[in-house]
């Protein structure tokens, strides 16, 4: 690729080197590489202190400046005699005569990593200490360097200042390839940078949209292809401070494919409706196929609620998801490894279980350590592409309780009807629309998805009930947004389904109601619509 500056150096020797970064790991054996090449070391703060410490002779920014820091740090480094030997173009006169008159010397290594500002705001920091972590000095010099590329070296992280330093000793400069490709990924990591700082300010606001949305994230895998291998993907991770399929470790198995994250973080996201926080919350599994439920169970063990899930739609259950809210253990573990599984995704597992996945080499485990920000106040955000643009919304993290139930028919539904219902319409909520859920005692029997019309999702999980011996009467039947017609309704009930819950709102809510009271069903309304397209 060729360069900006056709007159730069190929292989320009690096002779001075500015480096401040807050994260120490690597500095010292790095200064003393480049000084045993000869290169001049010039720092600030913290990072000089620590250079100076092991030996290194290192000349303070204060005395290229002739400015001391101050203000707490805030400016040490916004000075010409930084920005200018950041800056200057060595082979333009102009430049050159500049730099020498004003007695500013060319830098030709950065190295500044930034403060770390996203990992203070993920953590919740104190608002006042959150923008300390705001770096000014850092981002200015890395867009100076990079921008200056033909003649400076910048870097944002210790591998690219590894990558650096070993090209210098094997060739004694660096390239302008090389010098291009650092500039690239310094432009890049200020802007994430300066995304993230945008979208901690505005959600703290939490006021209307604003004008403009950067999404950044760091590479965290090349995948092998996208939804088919024609298409290309890569998965990216951002800083949000959620626990899940982009934060989890990944235990065994080969790598991800882009469907596999997809159904991975579906099948995290529903159970994570049953966080553990208390003793008495019930383990929740949850199986799922091309990004839709085949089965969710609750139980005592998670042993129990694989095995109930599963009894939802073994077929499908063949090469898909599993997740779970709780510890795995040896049992559930041994359940999961009869029958083929791409992958299996939890909070913990304890060593007899992870024994016994070791023993399935394909099978993908992984480990997040906890759950998806659930919380209703959470403004974390969902982002979706379109052609020449995308949508953003924030998460939906709408909670149903018994509370929130209204009651429109003349039967009142019994407490365990209740409780299936809820359970129903919380799976209904991780279902593709038109969506419609069978559910008793804390398992789901029959699910409904994707469909044009809601008449034939309350069909289609009848039909799958039924082809798997899953008897429905008595049953609870969910519906994630409100029936338009009465005949989904109807439908619902011939399959057996005792009582029924739907958001409510359609203009024949009359019409419905009255066929439910006609067909001895109780029905509650949500007033929550729970889309999932």
């Amino acid at each position: 690729m060729t360069a900006s500056f056709p007159q730069s150096p190929d292989q320009l020797p690096v002779r001075r080197a500015l480096i401040s970064v807050s994260n120490k790991t690597g500095l010292v054996e790095a200064g003393r590489r480049l000084a045993a090449l000869g290169v001049e070391l010039i720092s600030t703060g913290g990072t000089r202190a620590a250079l100076q410490a092991a030996g290194l002779r290192v000349r303070d920014v204060a005395e290229l400046t002739g400015w001391p820091e101050m203000m707490d740090g805030r400016v040490k480094t916004l000075h010409p005699a930084v920005h200018g030997g950041l800056l200057g173009v060595r082979n333009a006169p102009t430049h050159a005569e500049a730099m020498e008159r004003h007695g500013i010397g060319g830098i030709d290594l950065l190295w500044v990593d930034l403060y770390p500002f996203e990992h203070a705001s993920a953590t919740g920091a104190p608002y006042a200490e959150v923008v300390e972590q705001i770096d000014i000095g850092g981002p200015a010099m890395i867009r100076s360097a990079a921008k200056n590329h033909g003649y400076v070296a910048v870097c944002t992280a210790l591998e690219q200042l590894e990558q650096v330093v070993q090209v210098l000793e094997a060739e004694g400069g660096t390239s302008i390839e090389l010098r291009h490709e650092l500039a690239a990924a310094a432009f890049a990591r200020t802007a994430a940078y300066d995304a993230a700082i945008s979208a901690w300010f505005m959600n703290r606001l939490r006021g209307e949209a604003p004008v403009r949305k950067v999404i950044a994230g760091r590479l965290g895998q090349t995948l092998r292809y996208g939804e088919n291998p024609h298409q290309r993907a890569a998965f990216y991770r951002t800083h949000d401070g959620s626990f899940g399929v982009a934060t989890a470790r990944q235990v065994q198995g080969k790598a991800l494919s882009y469907n596999n994250i997809v159904d991975t973080d579906a099948a995290f996201e529903l159970v994570a409706e049953w966080e553990p926080w208390e003793p008495w919350a019930p383990a929740a599994v949850a199986i799922i196929k091309h990004a839709n439920p085949c089965g969710v169970a609750l139980g005592d063990t998670v042993e129990g609620a694989y095995r109930r899930a599963l009894q939802c739609d073994p077929v499908s259950a063949f090469g898909g998801i599993v997740a779970t809210n709780r510890t795995l253990d040896s049992a559930a573990a041994q359940a999961i490894v009869e029958v083929f599984t791409e992958v299996v995704i939890a909070p913990e597992a304890d060593e007899e279980a992870l024994a016994v996945f070791a023993g399935r080499k394909n099978l993908r485990l992984l480990l997040t350590g906890g759950f998806p920000a659930h919380d209703p106040q959470s403004f974390e955000e969902v982002f979706r592409s379109v052609s020449g643009g995308f949508l953003v919304q924030s998460r939906d993290n709408s909670t149903i309780g018994p509370e929130d139930l209204k009651v429109v028919t003349r039967r009142q539904p019994t407490a365990a009807e209740v409780a299936d219902m809820l359970f129903a319409f919380t799976v209904a909520k991780h279902v593709k629309s038109n969506a419609i859920v069978y559910a008793r005692n804390g398992q789901t029997l029959g699910v409904g998805a994707g469909q044009m019309n809601r008449k034939d999702s309350a069909r289609i999980a009848a039909l799958r009930a039924a082809d798997f011996g899953l008897d429905l009467r008595g049953c609870a039947c969910a519906s994630e947004a409100f029936f338009p017609f009465a005949d989904g309704l109807l439908e619902a009930a011939a399959a057996g389904a005792t009582a029924v819950i739907q958001p409510g709102g359609s203009m024949r809510d009359a019409e419905v109601i009255a066929a439910a009271d006609e067909a001895g069903i109780a029905m509650a309304f949500t007033g929550v619509r729970v889309f999932r397209h």
